[in-house]
């Protein structure tokens, strides 16, 4: 409500022209000029939407995947998910993912940092290069590994002879997965060091620390949040690779044959329980990770937060 009139100060002189807001009318301007503002519908029907088109595309297919496999006893779930040939897939799936997590761990660093703090001819090809497993296809991966690490191929013609066989190997499983996760993780660091500012460095050294002492006390800490987001994204991404890795692997049952090949071998013999089964195994692990990566995530954020 607007009370518009004469309004008199402390001397008893009136003031002409003066106005006074109600409280309320100025709060309900204010949240019809918020609203106009807004470029998407309200909350209520967003939210709708959202939960809608999660349900179609995510929750209803993964949902089936619990449902056929509860059709199974326990123990017929147990014998299916325990067998030796689905437990040495396990072993290979989950111990590839990680030695070449923690691989893409150590020179996704490196590469990060060479693209921030150095400047060269053909740098901005370099960091076009990083996004390349993004944007090709895994069997086109596949195959153009598999050519270049056979024992006639360019570079596994020069391991030959000192003995190392990565083709058709649990190696070249995780040669495979290395290329697909690099990424991941140059991608989250890379930021991180970009806000990172020199002159925490150089006052590190102007106090009397070494390279190595400023990069261990100093710029470590900042990037160890998010090279740890980096390396469950690439663990993450690797555990369900299938493309790029089932050319190179050689998919021998028992030593190079991993866990989504075994899925793919179910269901094309019809058993689709016994596919359901191991795939929900394969759904909590995927889940605990995403838990986790938003769990670093959140440190991560609290953390740059106290640093600010």
């Amino acid at each position: 409500m607007v009370t518009t009139g004469l309004v008199v100060n402390g001397h008893g002189v009136p003031r002409s022209g003066a106005f006074v807001v109600d409280d309320a009318t100025t709060s309900r301007a204010d949240r019809s000029r918020r609203k106009r503002k807004r470029v998407l519908p309200g909350f209520g029907l967003s939210l709708g939407y959202t939960i809608v088109y999660l349900s179609l595309i995510v929750l209803i297919p993964l949902s089936a995947v619990f449902i056929r496999t509860a059709q199974l006893t326990w123990p017929a779930f147990v014998d299916i998910v325990t067998a030796p040939r689905v437990m040495a897939s396990y072993r290979l799936t989950f111990g590839a993912s990680l030695s070449a997590a923690l691989v893409n761990t150590a020179f996704g660093l490196l590469v990060a940092w060479v693209l921030v703090r150095y400047r060269f001819p053909g740098r901005r090809l370099v960091d076009a290069l990083v996004d390349l497993p993004f944007a090709l296809p895994t069997a086109v991966a596949g195959v153009a590994l598999t050519g270049l690490f056979t024992p006639n191929g360019w570079i596994g013609a020069l391991l030959t002879p000192m003995g190392i066989k990565v083709a058709f190997t649990p190696l070249g499983v995780m040669v495979a997965l290395t290329f697909i996760g690099l990424p991941f993780v140059v991608r989250t660091v890379q930021p991180v060091l970009e806000e990172l500012p020199r002159e925490i460095e150089e006052a590190a050294a102007t106090l009397g620390a070494t390279r190595w002492d400023s990069f261990r006390r100093v710029v470590f800490p900042v990037v160890l949040p998010a090279l740890l987001t980096g390396f469950a994204l690439a663990f993450a991404r690797a555990i369900g690779e299938y493309g790029s890795v089932i050319f190179i692997a050689g998919n021998m049952p028992m030593v190079s044959e991993i866990t989504p090949l075994i899925i793919i071998t179910k269901l094309e013999q019809y058993d689709y329980a016994g596919a359901t089964a191991i795939a929900s195994v394969m759904l909590v692990v995927s889940f605990l990770l995403l838990l986790a990566i938003n769990a670093l995530q959140a440190w991560t954020r609290r953390r740059q937060g106290a640093l600010a």
